[in-house]
């Protein structure tokens, strides 16, 4: 099979929100953070309207991928408290909880558990953006969701040919689309105006080397989702290990001890 145009792709995986299978609730959710005017207010409304969105929200807001020492219960308070990037990431993952779902069973798990792990690595690192970077972390597979509701037939023979060939989902992606799921995940936070660090994490988690202005985080992110795939967590398509970047593992100057600590609070909170 011949990968598609690469100016069809993009085009078709930035139109995403037109899909009938999309919840009316998360078109709006989309048509909102698109718009350089949104407010923090509008959004806190538009999400209170929809209980199960408000519910998965919460969540996650409450969950280990922030560990806000006490329980938050009210959307504009937990809204309060972000900026407008994470409020968008934390708005788009919680929403596109069932979509992971239906396209990818076991993706939203993997998702959490990497956003918990690259939050974790942040605070250790002592970084300002710890919240940018876990969300950035939930949503670095979003390209893949983008495949599967566009092109299902697609992600399927790429995910059967990266089971039968023994390799990454990555690889296999290869031949069936002009770009891979890093480079859709790219177009897409670009088109809902995530900031440039944001988009940099998602587009080359795979290769932090060409982050220019987050290669720590990226390299986070990077080592987050291969820890979480080899502790088999969750499911990201395939079951191969992806190449272990020693540039950005050098970075992240982490030692066995570290590493060990970071698993058991990652166990800690998969339980709670």
């Amino acid at each position: 099979m011949n990968p598609m145009d690469p100016a069809i792709l993009r085009s078709s995986v930035e139109t995403i929100d037109s899909l009938p299978s999309i919840p009316a609730s998360l078109k709006q959710i989309m048509n909102l953070i698109g718009s350089s005017r949104v407010t923090l207010e509008e959004i806190a409304n538009l999400i209170s309207q929809d209980l199960a969105l408000t519910s998965r929200v919460l969540k996650v807001v409450n969950s280990a991928i922030y560990g806000v020492p006490e329980r938050i219960s009210s959307i504009s308070y937990a809204i309060m408290m972000l900026g407008m990037d994470t409020v968008r990431g934390l708005v788009i993952g919680a929403a596109a909880f069932e979509l992971m779902q239906k396209v990818m069973a076991g993706l939203w798990r993997h998702s959490i558990a990497c956003a918990t792990v690259a939050r974790i690595i942040a605070v250790r690192k002592d970084l300002r953006n710890v919240e940018e970077v876990a969300i950035a972390a939930l949503l670095h597979d979003v390209g893949k969701v983008c495949f599967g509701l566009k092109y299902p037939l697609e992600l399927k023979l790429a995910m059967d040919q990266a089971q039968d060939d023994e390799i990454t989902l990555l690889e296999a992606e290869k031949g069936y689309f002009a770009e891979d799921h890093a480079a859709a995940g790219r177009w897409l936070t670009e088109k809902w105006r995530f900031n440039r660090k944001m988009v940099e994490i998602i587009a080359c988690h795979h290769v932090p080397r060409l982050s220019r202005t987050a290669r720590l985080e990226t390299s986070i992110v990077h080592f987050a989702d291969i820890l979480v795939r080899a502790r088999g967590i969750g499911f990201a398509g395939d079951k191969m290990m992806p190449l272990l970047d020693d540039k950005a593992f050098d970075m992240l100057r982490l030692s066995k001890h570290d590493i060990r600590r970071i698993l058991e609070e990652l166990e800690e909170s998969l339980d709670e």
